[in-house]
């Protein structure tokens, strides 16, 4: 069975065979930026670019764009992740095997990088109608144009179909943080708030915002980290910090998932990822926002322990340690709070915390066992894409495992052919539900030899705890 993407909505495009526009694109750009494309080892059969566009972009970033030998009218076009910018050539998807496959069924691929690193979301979102331009350019008018990538890219994706819904017809986000960046750092000071306030109040050098040293910050954070790890009341501590976080029992690719009441592995596989989970890099977004973006001013740690879905894992750990987790909520209560800079706040809002309006369809992937972004990004992003009224524009599929963007190339190779198929004909029908994806996903890694990884599952995720966009 084949799952090669039709061409019936070809009038939007030149008439013409595409190989021709092709090779005229070719003779006018300037040699320097369209170089044939290569020729790595590839399975029997499978399709090379028949031409390779690179350049320049208006924002200082840079593109790549793959022509297939026959064009489907769709264009993707690929968003890096976090540090995917400055000096680096831009991929246009997750791996070498799942572009040319891409190719081998039509798809235009497409990728860019900013020309600076870290949180580069503005210039990443800024680059999308310059590279609809450069595909329009070279391959003709696309009938569909796809954004998507992973992590922060996934992010981008959803947040440029907000920005530009004239060029961005659909979204792919990969294990993206299609929340936004405000309600993600916020989960975040909450998790290192918890840490600080309850382990080492007193040290100056676990900064919690308005950071002026990231590596001694994360230096020390995981000095607290491992020594509280060895005690008993340190292990209890990380666990309710980790809860509020929102961080799940099951974070480690390479571990078994612990059973339900193995609350011991459970806190480990917590600790095994807090670092990564909750004191993620923040003096860079802090110095694109030009200061402090987060707060937890009013926010009721008690609470937020009860909504967690892990209170009865981290009473028990407290009550095994012999410490009192009431004395800890007072402790955590009566602390000194943390307010937000409106100015910086405002520019996370834009850069990017999606306010969840879709003027098309967006299919989102996320792994349950994620971390950063946890899953319960794609719960409040549901919820908000629902306040709009959208829904009906809007599918989730989950992978059941943990870790962070480690999709089989087949597993993607679905959601990207369902996502095609819903903008075809209009209609989401079961294309996004798990067991078509994993028929999809069997099918093209037997066709194709792309690797074919876990299950799609029916997941249905929490929201996240400090879910809003602004205060």
């Amino acid at each position: 069975m084949s799952y090669r993407t039709p061409t019936s909505r070809s009038t939007r495009r030149p008439g013409a065979v595409i190989a021709a526009g092709i090779a005229c694109a070719l003779c006018l750009i300037p040699a320097s930026t369209a170089t044939a494309a290569p020729n790595p080892p590839i399975s029997p059969g499978a399709a090379v670019a028949t031409a390779e566009f690179r350049g320049d972009l208006p924002q200082g970033g840079r593109y790549v764009l793959y022509a297939p030998s026959r064009w489907n009218g769709t264009a993707l076009i690929w968003n890096p992740g976090y540090g995917g910018g400055a000096g680096t050539e831009p991929a246009a998807a997750p791996s070498d095997g799942l572009r040319r496959w891409l190719l081998d069924q039509g798809y235009a691929v497409a990728g860019t990088t900013a020309a600076t690193g870290g949180w580069a979301v503005e210039e990443l979102i800024a680059n999308q109608p310059a590279v609809a331009a450069v595909i329009e350019e070279n391959l003709g008018e696309p009938e569909s144009v796809i954004a998507w990538g992973a992590s922060m890219g996934g992010l981008t994706s959803v947040a440029s179909m907000e920005a530009y819904p004239a060029e961005v017809d659909a979204a792919l986000p990969l294990c993206g943080s299609v929340a936004g960046a405000v309600p993600m750092l916020n989960g975040s000071l909450d998790g290192a708030f918890i840490l600080k306030m309850l382990l080492a109040p007193d040290d100056p050098r676990l900064e919690l915002v308005n950071v002026t040293n990231e590596q001694a910050r994360q230096a020390a954070f995981r000095q607290v980290l491992d020594e509280a790890q060895a005690t008993p009341a340190g292990r209890a501590r990380i666990a309710l910090a980790a809860a509020v976080a929102q961080i799940p029992g099951w974070t480690q690719p390479q571990d078994p998932r612990p059973s339900p009441k193995d609350y011991a592995a459970q806190q480990q596989q917590m600790y095994s990822a807090f670092m990564f989970g909750v004191v993620s890099p923040r003096q860079p977004l802090e110095e694109r926002a030009g200061g402090n973006f987060s707060w937890n001013t009013g926010v009721d740690y008690a609470g937020s322990l009860s909504r967690s879905g892990n209170s009865k894992l981290v009473r028990d750990l407290y009550s095994q340690a012999g410490i009192s987790l009431k004395e800890d909520l007072k402790t955590l209560a009566a602390s000194d709070r943390i307010t937000a800079d409106p100015g910086a706040l405002a520019y996370m809002q834009a850069n990017a915390t999606p306010r969840g309006e879709l003027s098309g369809p967006v299919l989102t992937l996320h792994e349950i066992g994620d971390t950063a972004p946890t899953v319960t990004q794609a719960g409040t992003y549901a919820s908000r894409v629902r306040a709009n009224g959208d829904n009906r524009l809007l599918r989730q599929a989950f992978v059941d495992r943990p870790g962070h963007c480690v999709y089989a190339d087949s597993e993607v190779a679905a959601a990207v052919t369902s996502l095609q198929r819903r903008l075809e004909t209009g209609r989401w029908a079961n294309l996004a539900h798990p067991a078509a994806l994993n028929r999809l996903a069997d099918t093209i890694a037997e066709e194709s030899g792309l690797g074919r990884g876990g299950s799609f599952v029916s997941y249905k995720p929490s929201e996240m705890l400090r879910g809003e966009r602004g205060n």
